[in-house]
């Protein structure tokens, strides 16, 4: 079976992402699922080899993507030479690493773009770091919506027990309302429907979140449930969606989790990702829908506090390997 190639990109040098990588690469289950070449910097990835306590691993720069040798003892690195190891400040905010960073993310774009790798997996970025280096992006999803001129994509958290997909994304919540209307709504509801009917040839049972507590109860806790969500979710039905909402935010999560839904379509960050970390911190996937190209990441930051120590759990960024292969195989 020829092994998807999927190129994983090496996220905040000055954070835990070379840690991390080092130890997911060198993992059983990433190297029997996936080819994988680390798009970052050669030295950055030797230090988190040395933090990660990996030893007899060779690391094989490259410059293009045929240079790998995809063996294992051997980590591949399209190395683009862009971090000064002497002057890295691990575990801190710098302009440096974050327009590294953001590099090593645009370059997996356009690798992805040209077909030269099949998928990628991101390790994480600090949001503070990349806008020192200038860039006005809000994190990893704006990033992959402005350089493949994509319109309609959301964020879909993967995990073993719950399935999330954001109808806002990296908003302060007092923006949240403001953002939300009923053509958003709906794209992320048909999104959501989209990518579960082509994985598993089946509807998905969607169920859609209120933005208020008891979902407004008619009214009297705000209006955004009748004036936006539930016309989207009615208008959803009428093309044949199995969509339910908006169902109470304080109730939702649990009906998912017992069974009752496949997905639930959530209307602002926090009210997803809490439940979702809660059952399955470091387990679960984040996916951006709607790309002309598959992109699978970490659900946690660069762990700043941690870097440098050895502690970082590799798990997420195993598991967002192991999906953007599996991604890759059925599209």
């Amino acid at each position: 079976m020829v092994k998807p190639i999927v190129g994983v990109t090496m996220g905040d040098p000055a954070g835990i992402g070379p840690e991390i990588c080092a130890k997911a690469l060198t993992s059983p289950e990433v190297q029997m699922i996936a080819d994988c070449v680390v798009i970052g910097d050669r030295k950055a990835m030797r230090q988190g080899l040395k933090v990660a306590k990996i030893s007899n691993i060779e690391i094989n720069p490259i410059k293009k993507i045929p240079e790998a040798k995809f063996v294992r003892g051997t980590i591949d690195v399209l190395d683009l030479k862009n971090v000064d190891i002497s002057r890295l400040k691990v575990g801190q905010v710098s302009r440096p690493a974050g327009k590294a960073s953001v590099e090593y993310v645009e370059k997996a774009i356009r690798l992805a773009m040209d077909g030269k790798i099949d998928a990628i997996a991101t390790a994480p970025i600090n949001k503070e770091s990349i806008r020192k280096a200038g860039h006005k992006f809000q994190g990893h999803t704006e990033i992959l919506a402005a350089r493949t001129k994509a319109k309609n994509y959301a964020m879909m958290f993967i995990s073993d027990t719950l399935w999330i997909m954001l109808v806002t994304t990296h908003l302060p919540l007092k923006e949240v309302s403001r953002h939300l209307d009923k053509k958003k709504v709906l794209n992320t509801i048909k999104l959501a429907h989209e990518t579960l009917f082509k994985l598993r040839e089946k509807k998905p049972r969607i169920g859609v979140a209120g933005l208020n507590p008891h979902a407004g109860e008619a009214g009297i806790f705000g209006d955004e449930e009748i004036k936006i969500i539930k016309p989207a979710v009615d208008e959803a039905k009428k093309l044949g969606i199995n969509v339910k909402g908006p169902v109470s935010p304080d109730a939702i999560f649990y009906l998912a989790n017992i069974g009752m839904f496949d997905v639930v379509v959530a209307m602002y960050h926090d009210q997803g990702l809490i439940p979702l970390k809660l059952l399955s911190f470091n387990r679960s996937v984040n996916v951006t829908i709607g790309l002309p190209i598959i992109r699978t990441s970490v659900d946690h930051g660069t762990g700043f506090d941690i870097a440098g120590k050895g502690w970082a759990n590799p798990n997420s960024l195993i598991e967002a390997i192991k999906v953007a292969a599996h991604f890759a195989r059925t599209k």
